[in-house]
């Protein structure tokens, strides 16, 4: 029920509306009762009445965590009257959250010299005296406690681990704190954390990268005082160690690092500062130079080279297209593009290749994907082009046959990354040949990079034509006669590649009746069986992400438990470049992607033309879809979902992220089906697809989220301070550019948040959402109207919208007022009670609803003659607050037939 039906006592004075506020903090909505406080005060009372105003204003601070204002609010107060207890107990509450510790003690103790015996004061300040004694000895001890820590963690003769294990954990915690990291850096620190990490022990390693965290986050000065002092070589080569423990925090700790130093690039610096810190760009660009130059380092571990990899994904292209500066890119591709692609052209298993994991070529993929979309002009891509293919000629030309299998590897890892440049050097002489007559080698490390390369050249449209041509005998060739399953399932990703061209069109079948399922059969049991590799398992889900555009292909595997638990599997494990092939299966078998209906006359014409017209498989009805749905859902694929988007990884590539949320939304289609996604961590997952990848994908996931939030308990679904975050993404709903559909469940949605708490609404108002939601209030359709308005009415219990009411020209009153005369029931129920809660709230309003339309007696009247109880009580609330605002209005009323309609109302016994 809207919040309006409020009641209103006969007369409102500031009397009534403290007694208003008090009823309405006791029913725990301090936004509410600090509306009625702060309407009290500008009715201007006497000052004792105004201290006691100011005092319950500062407890509904407190509660709405606003602690400045709850601090001044209480000091007004105790202005009043020095002996307030309850105004300095408040206040005391506010230093402490402020960190104000000796000023709180001060207001407490006062408190306890008024009321000695009062336990609450006590206890309160027994609490607080034992936190403020151990702030003073931890600012007391912190100089000899840090050296105390360096002693015993860089003594050779401690043989304590219990001792050192705490000397680690004091030392990271204390760097966390400003004031503890400052005093780590003042006391030498810098230099015996170098020792620490000298001492090549994996503990006390970890311990001063996470300890030199705390010292960079946020702190530029103080990042540059420790890379001069650090170097980056040093830190490059703890990037590359063995223990992989060591190098992620190393990864961590150079991300850190990054971001401190950027900070002074974006920001605009004034006054001393300036030359040390514009500087920074020197700085950033030499840690950088050792990140390129650790990816072709022999001596660097595998995984070091992947964070390496990954650093460079998140520091190195730029955050939005709105930043205009690309440079950092353009000096990455300059002195590095052949270093990356030394790891993406990599064969593993040949002589002198570079240490790499099974996710190392992928990465390499993403990185040169993402500078590549970082260039600006058709100049810098050409460049691009052309480093590319003097690389790939280098290795082609003079270097035997290894060569030739680094140059068709290099194709590769472009053809996945930056597929135009890809292209560029497939067409490149000799290439295309060497790819063919390499897949008939005898040799399996060969016949592997071949056949690869040519399912990757094979979904690209430049040489589809070409490679079915001359492909798809040679990879039947190989499908049927190779003794090896590590060729055979390539093959057949293959043939399934080129036998999936007509996609979801039933009419357009590649394969012979039958084949399909032939191939898809054998992808699941390679799928399941856990004999072999996992990288050679994640090309049977390649094969089924090609395979599922049919519809009886999507039926079999959904009823296949096991090759839906293996797929899921493979999904949470260290291999990640199967996301896309996973999330592309998904996106088939629960048909979220896009498809338009064909317009009638337009098939009639193609028929007439005798021309081609896609046709839908039976089995992609809605029906069938519904019970995939449900299928997947039972086997586990929200969890799996969930654990994908929770861990970083390049993989996870803004298309890769729009699969995921296309999906999401199909699992939460079903009301029904919300709660178990929910409780899987689907909720949890949504949060930061809608907040980053691409628009299409951010849009679908903050739909599925207006989802969950509409039909279920928004607290429960999204618990804690999630929930806050969950506002952005709804508001994103109500762009002009959103679907009608997207519109209205993103304003239920809202209206489900704005009805919970002040906290929320006031999130929604920084979100600059209520000028959308009017704008929706004129929408022709019945629907989405009455969604905004429903809203509004929930957002009218924020004190800056009901200013908004009370705006001079404004006609938001004249809109809700003729909305309570619809003849929509819900419109009129959400308008009406709007007008009952402003109207309570606001005497001023009262005196202007007649001055907005003629027909507000009219309307009055037909709420209180609705057959509708809801309606009538909002009705009988408005008026009465309407006779007690002024003497005109009452006279105008009771001149009415009002009075003789509240007369008949009040003997209504039905209606109490």
């Amino acid at each position: 029920v809207p919040a309006g039906s409020r009641g209103s006592r006969a007369q409102v004075t500031a009397e009534q509306l403290r007694a208003r506020g008090n009823a309405l903090f006791q029913a725990g909505d301090p936004g509410a009762a600090l509306a009625a406080y702060t309407e009290a005060l500008s009715l201007g009372t006497s000052a004792p009445e105004r201290a006691v105003l100011h005092r319950n204003r500062a407890a509904c601070y407190l509660k709405l965590e606003d602690y400045a204002k709850a601090e001044a609010d209480a000091t007004k107060a105790i202005e009043a009257d020095g002996r307030d207890v309850k105004a300095l107990f408040r206040r005391s509450q506010a230093l402490q959250q402020l960190g104000r510790l000796d000023q709180a003690i001060s207001d407490l103790q006062r408190c306890l010299s008024l009321e000695p015996r009062n336990k609450v004061f006590q206890e309160a300040l027994r609490a607080l005296g034992s936190s403020m004694h151990e702030k003073m000895k931890t600012m007391s001890y912190t100089d000899s406690k840090v050296e105390q820590m360096f002693q015993i963690l860089l003594d050779p003769e401690e043989k304590d681990v219990d001792k050192k294990q705490k000397a680690v954990q004091n030392l990271i915690v204390l760097a966390r704190e400003e004031a503890g990291a400052e005093k780590i850096f003042q006391s030498d620190g810098v230099r015996l954390l170098t020792q620490l990490l000298d001492t090549a022990k994996a503990d006390l390693m970890l311990a001063a990268l996470r300890t030199l965290v705390g010292l960079c986050s946020g702190h530029r000065s103080r990042t540059m005082a420790i890379l001069a002092e650090l170097g980056a070589p040093r830190l490059s080569a703890v990037l590359g160690v063995e223990h992989d423990q060591v190098s992620l925090a190393a990864c961590n700790l150079l991300h850190v690092m990054f971001d401190s130093l950027k900070e002074g690039l974006q920001k605009d610096f004034r006054g001393k500062e300036d030359a040390v810190v514009l500087d920074s760009s020197r700085d950033l660009k030499l840690l950088i130079k050792h990140l390129l130059e650790l990816l072709v380092l022999e001596g660097a571990s595998a995984h070091g080279r992947d964070n390496a990899l990954n650093l460079l994904i998140k520091v190195v292209p730029r955050k939005s297209p709105k930043e205009t500066n690309n440079s950092m890119s353009l000096w990455v591709i300059d002195q590095g593009l052949k270093k990356i692609l030394e790891v993406g052209s990599t064969v593993c298993g040949s002589p002198s290749s570079l240490p790499v994991t099974e996710n190392s070529r992928m990465s390499a993929s993403v990185l040169l994907s993402k500078l590549y979309e970082d260039l600006k002009c058709d100049a810098e891509r050409e460049n691009f082009h052309h480093l590319c293919e003097d690389y790939v000629r280098s290795w082609f030309e003079g270097h035997e046959l290894l060569g030739k299998l680094r140059a068709i590897q290099t194709v590769s890892c472009l053809l996945q990354g930056p597929s135009d440049a890809g292209n560029r050097v497939l067409e490149l002489e000799g290439i295309m040949d060497s790819v063919l007559s390499l897949c008939a080698s005898v040799c399996e490390t060969h016949q592997l990079v071949a056949v690869e390369a040519l399912i990757h050249a094979a979904d690209k449209a430049k040489r589809a034509s070409f490679i079915t041509a001359n492909g798809v005998s040679l990879l039947k060739e190989i499908y049927k006669h190779s003794e090896r399953d590590s060729i055979r399932i390539r093959a057949l990703v293959g043939l399934c590649k080129l036998g999936s061209a007509g996609g979801t069109d039933f009419s357009m079948k590649q394969f012979a009746e039958g084949s399909t399922m032939k191939l898809a059969k054998q992808c699941r049991k390679w799928l399941c069986n856990e004999a072999i590799d996992t990288g050679t398992r994640r090309w049977a889900v390649e094969g089924l992400a090609y395979l599922t555009f049919d519809a009886d292909v999507k039926e079999e595997f959904v009823e296949d438990k096991a090759a839906m638990q293996a797929m899921f599997h493979l999904a949470k494990s260290e291999d990640r470049s199967v996301l896309y092939a996973i999330a592309s299966t998904l996106v088939n078998c629960t048909n979220s992607y896009d498809h338009e209906e064909p317009d009638p006359q337009m098939l009639e014409l193609a028929k007439y033309a005798k021309q081609h017209i896609p046709e839908q498989h039976p089995k992609d009805k809605p029906e069938f879809v519904k019970r995939r749905v449900r299928k997947l859902l039972m086997a586990g694929v929200v969890s799996a979902l969930a654990c994908v988007v929770k861990s970083e990884n390049p993989a996870l590539t803004n298309s890769c992220r729009e699969l995921i949320s296309r999906v999401f939304l199909a699992l939460v289609e079903e009301a029904e089906d919300r709660g178990g996604v929910v409780a899987q961590g689907g909720g949890k997952a949504l949060i930061p697809l809608s907040l980053e990848g691409t628009e299409v994908g951010q849009t679908k996931a903050a739909q599925a989220l207006a989802k969950i939030t509409i039909t279920s308990n928004p607290e429960i679904a999204f618990p804690g301070e999630r929930i806050y975050e969950v506002v952005r993404p709804l508001v994103s709903l109500l762009h002009l550019q959103r679907t009608g559909l997207e519109n209205f469940e993103g304003l239920m949605a809202l209206t489900n948040l704005a009805g919970i708490s002040e906290r929320l609404r006031q999130k929604i108002l920084k979100e600059r959402a209520v000028p959308m939601i009017e704008g929706y209030m004129f929408e022709e359709h019945e629907l989405i109207r009455l969604a905004a308005t429903e809203c509004m009415c929930n957002m009218a219990m924020s004190k800056e919208v009901q200013e908004l009411f009370l705006a001079e020209g404004s006609d938001r009153l004249k809109l809700m007022v003729l909305y309570s005369g619809e003849e929509d029931e819900k419109l009129r129920r959400a308008a009406s009670g709007t007008l009952a809660m402003l109207t309570s709230l606001h005497p001023a309003i009262c005196k202007r609803i007649p001055q907005v339309t003629v027909h507000w007696l009219e309307i009055l009247q037909a709420l209180l003659l609705s057959p509708s109880a809801e309606l009538q009580h909002r009705g009988a609330v408005v008026v009465m607050n309407m006779m007690a605002a002024e003497r005109e209005v009452a006279e105008q009323l009771i001149a009415s037939e009002m009075l003789e309609i509240l007369s008949v109302l009040a003997k209504d016994k039905d209606k109490p």
